[in-house]
């Protein structure tokens, strides 16, 4: 027999893509999932492959470095039927000088970019072909893969949606903000996989690192700690919260991740500028779907940051409202990390589903600023000495915090206050719009026989030993929206639901916020000496807020903080209440005029009222959508737009994708910023 000849071979990149859910990352390269066959073909000149004459033979290899030992190789031979444990090539079908082979990875097959090689031999000759590249990614649907998610409604949303919404604004007004995750957008895999290799364990000699590339747990923390920069890591993203954003990009201006992915690759590696905690969530929720773990953001309101690791969150106030700065530990308004769902084989049994990681740099871990995997259920349990990083979590969602009151000789008062750590924690739901409240997952219900044990296994004490109620009680309202631009009231409702008499002082002060809990001027103040509460009374003392006195000082988070004391007189006691409120911005209106459908042209028409007295100069609108739009498009208006006029303008595109799309809105000026919009489109897919 004359030597078998490999003339040319196709790796039927789109077939397999469609098979494997990784098609929408383009044909130009076979991406596929680990545990699941996928198909090749082999064209022969001068003679066809013989059964029993012929031996073929495959070769994978990814890493630097790679050895069989370690996962990092395989050699395995051309078989009747697949391999139970390794890889395996089977022969599925042979027409007349072309040859097609099934080759399947394990279900616990190390990820990322592999090598293929081909050996054919007959008799004593034998020659070897570069096949070329492939890509491996978790498979999501494989029940032995440790990412397997049961649900296919859930694996839609979590690993192949490249769209959603991540909840911002407070407790009592919760916000959404359009995200385009992007995972599949041209080059984000290459990106994706580029940031597993720069990272400091990569890096270093005889490296342990891709042999570990198999473990989800492995793999979070590493993205965890590469989102950040703060460990001179060459990470992603670079924090910033003090309201100075001039030498970078405002947090609040991202609306997608594509963008600051490609501009770290863009710019060697270089840290992009800026991110806060919703940033840095979205950005490793987009490389975790991408490298095909299920994830998905989520926003803890009235977040603890405690420093000390006490579940005590002291903070100061003087007698005007104002905090006193000598603690770190923080309240945040809202605080956004990623859980990732995956089987947790290092722990005991019980552990597996949703894990947090959080890559949001505040603490370090072993070392490097990174936090979890930390199974949600250890999280409600109060299992902190499991790994990684509970006991910072469990106090972000269930701390306690106390107001001291430091009077004008400096003693400290302690005050009774009822605001709570951990509230409506929020995540998009699954194929729709809407929140879900995950609270749930995270604590047992306040006050619960079940909550009074797992603090007592935290060692924190539970809440119902520490108030007495006075009968006095405070609260801040609101009375009805309140928009950028206008004035608006806020209410103290102070209740006494005793039968004496009340004399109190009441000291309302409003200044403007930052979601991490700092705050700047006061823009609104009431200080009264002698409010008196007949028996079982409500009264309600307003504020008048006026845009004058906030407009210059709001930050880009749109918050101003109402803080509320109440004093008795004849018992010394003080009350606090404290209310974030949210300024909203305008609407942006999206009208899509056409027929939707794919490679058709699409008329987007975008606009937005001034709602200010001032002019906006500078203005820009940036628009993006996977599927829609051929990446970002910026439109920089020439004129200011007036008070009360509209800013607007039309963008043409082509759909380049079928199916349910968002068409994500961005404005920027100098006065409003971070004004987000969108509007879903059902795209119809193209006629054949």
């Amino acid at each position: 027999f004359a030597d078998l000849v490999l003339e040319t071979w196709d790796l039927q990149c789109e077939r397999n893509g469609r098979e494997h859910r990784t098609a929408e990352m383009g044909c130009q390269q076979l991406v596929v999932r680990r545990g699941q066959p996928f198909t090749i073909t082999l064209h022969f000149s001068g003679r066809s492959y013989e059964e029993g004459v012929d031996k073929l033979a495959f070769n994978v290899e990814t890493g630097p470095c790679p050895i069989e030992t370690s996962g990092t190789r395989s050699h395995f031979a051309v078989t009747d039927f697949p391999e139970e444990l390794g890889w395996s090539a089977v022969i599925q079908q042979q027409d007349e000088g072309s040859l097609s082979v099934s080759l399947c990875s394990p279900t616990n097959a190390r990820v990322g970019r592999y090598s293929l090689t081909l050996e054919t031999s007959t008799g004593y000759q034998g020659t070897s072909y570069h096949i070329g590249d492939f890509i491996l990614l978790f498979n999501a649907w494989h029940p032995e893969d440790t990412v397997f998610l049961r649900d296919e409604d859930e694996r839609r949303e979590y690993v192949l949606s490249q769209q959603g919404l991540i909840y911002q604004g407070s407790r009592d007004y919760i916000t959404s903000t359009p995200w385009n995750f992007g995972q599949f957008e041209d080059d984000i895999l290459s990106i994706c996989l580029n940031l597993l290799d720069t990272n400091p364990k990569f890096l270093r000699p005889q490296t342990q690192d891709c042999p570990r590339r198999n473990d989800p747990v492995y793999i979070g923390r590493v993205v965890s700690a590469m989102v950040n920069c703060n460990d001179e890591d060459r990470g992603v993203l670079a924090g910033r919260w003090d309201n100075d954003y001039k030498d970078g990009t405002s947090p609040m201006a991202w609306i997608g991740s594509v963008d600051i992915l490609k501009r770290w690759k863009n710019f060697g590696c270089q840290p992009v500028k800026y991110g806060q905690c919703w940033v840095f969530a979205a950005v490793a929720c987009t490389v975790m779907r991408c490298l095909g773990i299920p994830s998905r953001v989520v926003t803890n309101y009235n977040s603890a940051h405690d420093t000390n690791g006490n579940l005590i969150i002291d903070r100061y106030l003087n007698e005007t409202g104002e905090e006193d700065r000598r603690s770190r530990d923080m309240i945040w308004n809202f605080h956004c990390w990623v859980e990732s769902w995956m089987a947790r084989p290092d722990l005991a049994p019980g552990y597996d589903g949703w894990q947090v990681l959080d890559p949001t740099p505040q603490e370090k871990s072993e070392g490097v600023f990174c936090c979890g995997p930390a199974p949600v259920k250890a999280i409600r349990e109060g299992d902190l000495q499991l790994k990684y990083d509970i006991p910072f979590i469990f106090a972000e969602v269930n701390a306690d915090v106390v107001y001291w009151v430091v009077q004008g000789d400096g003693t400290q008062k302690k005050s009774t206050h009822s605001s709570v750590v951990g509230k409506n924690i929020s995540t998009k739901s699954v194929g729709r719009d809407s929140r879900e409240d995950i609270t749930h997952t995270y604590k047992y219900p306040d006050g619960s026989e079940k909550e009074r044990e797992v603090f007592a296994k935290a060692e924190h004490e539970t809440r119902s030993l520490r108030e007495e109620d006075e009968g006095l009680h405070l609260k801040i309202k609101l009375s009805e929206g309140a928009n950028n631009g206008c004035d608006f009231d806020v209410f103290a409702v102070i209740n006494n639901s005793t039968d004496t008499e009340r004399v109190c002082r009441l000291m309302l002060c409003a200044r403007t916020a930052s979601y991490n809990g700092t705050v700047g001027p006061q823009c609104g103040m009431k200080d009264l000496l002698n409010v008196t509460l007949e028996p079982w009374a409500e009264k309600r003392v307003p504020l008048r807020i006026l845009y004058e006195n906030y407009g210059e000082n709001l930050t880009q988070d749109n918050l101003i903080k109402v803080v509320a004391l109440l004093t008795e007189y004849q018992t010394g006691n003080v009350i606090v209440a404290i209310r974030d409120v949210y300024i909203q911005n305008p609407e942006i209106k999206i009208r899509i005029l056409g027929e939707p459908m794919q490679k058709r042209k699409l008329v987007a028409e975008i606009s937005l009222v001034n709602p200010l007295a001032a002019p906006l100069n500078n203005c820009v609108f940036v628009v993006e959508g996977t599927g829609l739009t051929d990446g970002q498009q910026v439109k920089e208006l020439e004129e200011p737009v007036e008070p009360q006029a509209v800013a607007k303008f039309r963008l043409d595109f082509v759909p380049s994708q079928a199916g349910l799309r968002k068409l994500m809105v961005d404005f920027e000026s100098d006065k409003l910023t971070g004004v987000k919009g969108y509007r879903n489109v059902i795209i119809a897919p193209q006629p054949n």
